[in-house]
């Protein structure tokens, strides 16, 4: 059973939270973290480059010059790779870059990167996680509170707008849904900062099957 301080927005400490031991994953996972981190950063590449081969690039089959008797090399038409303003050979096309990734290899990868962040007591537990005002001061002054600094992930169980709006303006610090969060996030963060109510939504993706 591993037992993490809960704290309030002042950083007073105010109870526990236990994540049982059957939902940490510290002996395996280590591949699935890896096929995990690798699927998500090859689906964020647009895969949007294009060129033109020699078919695609406008002009006709007119000869430049000539086969014989100019002593230049012979020469079929303008749109050949070896011109100026001709097609591109083996250039890139639009394309996809997405990988398949079984859902137990993820949530396999997910169970290790959060149970490593647990284990390494990376993880820290807030009551509440709130703000009266869209105020960067204000979420600076709650980080400064819970002895955060940034890099810093904090993951809710709902977007609040003014959490939002506050922590924008502030460079390496992240608001994530406890539902959205990836792999690639947990283990890019070296703190986490979890609503009580968000570690209940990630507690149950540990526990799906």
């Amino acid at each position: 059973m591993s037992t993490l301080k809960v704290y309030d927005k002042t950083g007073t400490a105010v109870g526990d939270y236990e994540v049982a031991d059957g939902l940490m994953v510290l002996n395996r996972g280590e591949q699935a973290i890896r096929d995990s981190v690798v699927a998500y950063l090859a689906g964020l590449r647009a895969g949007t480059a294009s060129t033109l081969s020699k078919g695609e690039v406008a002009g006709s089959n007119k000869k430049p010059w000539r086969q014989k008797g100019t002593g230049r090399a012979r020469a079929g038409y303008r749109q050949s790779p070896v011109w100026r303003g001709g097609g591109v050979a083996f250039g890139p096309h639009p394309r996809s870059f997405a990988q398949k990734l079984n859902k137990k290899v993820g949530r396999l990868a997910f169970q290790r990167a959060f149970s490593e962040k647990v284990a390494a007591g990376e993880v820290k537990v807030v009551d509440t996680l709130s703000l009266q005002e869209a105020k960067t001061r204000a979420f600076a002054a709650l980080m400064k509170a819970l002895g955060v600094t940034a890099p810093a992930l904090f993951v809710v169980d709902k977007v609040d707008r003014n959490v939002v709006l506050a922590a924008r303006n502030m460079e390496g610090v992240e608001v994530v849904r406890a539902s959205d969060v990836n792999v690639y996030q947990v283990l890019r963060y070296p703190a986490l900062v979890v609503s009580k109510a968000g570690m209940e939504q990630v507690k149950a993706r540990l526990e799906s099957r």
